[in-house]
């Protein structure tokens, strides 16, 4: 099954761009926003790390099943409806040639089919989706389940980019990719910098940093190598914000004026947070974001304040 088969609104990015949205009738502002962003429902994950084994023992994905179903019940509810549904990557656990990845994805594509059709899913790719160094084979694969790996789409006068952020990690399986993705983004980033968009934000799912940009290079984060230059390429052509996942814990920090957002996870949590969906709210002047629980969403939906923020002109 592909990503096109998943949902009744999932859309694939063809020819770097998402057929979500019109790209020319998109390109207008109109006023206040809102999307959901999720990560790491990373179906498998749970049952690993409770064993202690996250590279065999990922063979039950029952709790990540019930969290997923129970994000999708509570974006369902919301009113108005979301512009769209962002998953910032490690869809499943199993990583690319490993037992148990075909049913993992099965099953997140059936709980992802049940996601209203007017709320279109976006989908960002994660080390566990393309493989911890991703070679062509790895990115093919994703491509025929998800879509492209980077691509960018346009939202009410919002540009958004989607990237590949295993590129900036360790892109020696397949340099060519990385360099092509670096010339696109460049494109991309020339746009943002003639400010021909209300704002510019970009969804990855390696965060380019935790809480500083100094602090030192982690699993968790993008290596100084590469996490200083790419901050300070974002920052001057005004990109906004950066929403990435892979912590399973919330985190993140301001570099300049760009805001690096890290939401924790739909699974396994890996600290103290809670399963949870990140409410973003874009109005003409500024970007608010909140963490919500799965069961404050559920129960409660999204606060006054947050919602009076789209009220605005």
């Amino acid at each position: 099954m592909s990503a096109a088969e998943a949902g009744g609104v999932v859309h694939r990015a063809r020819g770097r761009t998402l057929d979500a949205f019109p790209s020319e009738k998109e390109r207008e502002w109109k006023g206040p926003f809102y999307f959901i962003q999720g990560a790491d429902p990373q179906f498998g994950l749970m049952k690993a790390w409770s064993t202690g084994d996250c590279d065999r023992c990922g063979d039950e994905w029952g709790q990540e099943i019930r969290l997923t179903e129970q994000a999708v019940q509570a974006i369902n509810r919301l009113n108005p409806k979301p512009k769209f549904f962002v998953l910032c990557g490690d869809l499943v656990h199993a990583m690319p040639g490993t037992p148990w990845r075909k049913e993992q994805t099965e099953d997140l594509q059936r709980v992802l089919r049940d996601v209203n059709s007017e709320i279109p899913l976006v989908f960002v790719s994660g080390n566990h989706d393309v493989g911890n160094v991703p070679t062509r084979e790895t990115i093919a694969e994703f491509h025929q389940t998800w879509g492209d790996d980077y691509f960018s789409f346009w939202v009410g006068g919002v540009l958004f980019l989607v990237l590949n952020s295993q590129f900036l990690y360790d892109a020696s399986g397949c340099p060519a990719l990385k360099q092509a993705q670096d010339q696109w983004l460049d494109q991309q980033l020339s746009i943002a910098g003639q400010r021909k968009c209300q704002h510019a934000i970009i969804f990855q799912h390696i965060p380019l940093f935790l809480e500083s940009i100094d602090e030192d290079d982690d699993y968790f984060n993008l290596p100084k190598s590469v996490r200083k230059e790419m901050a300070d390429k974002l920052s001057k052509a005004g990109i906004k914000a950066v929403f990435s996942g892979h912590y399973h814990r919330n985190a993140g920090g301001i570099y300049q004026n760009l805001d690096m957002v890290v939401s924790s996870a739909i699974g396994c949590q890996l600290g103290k947070d809670t399963h949870g969906l990140r409410v973003v709210v874009v109005t003409a002047e500024k970007i608010v974001h909140r963490y919500y629980s799965l069961d404050e969403l559920s129960e409660k939906g999204i606060e006054d304040d947050l919602m009076d923020l789209m009220k605005e002109k």
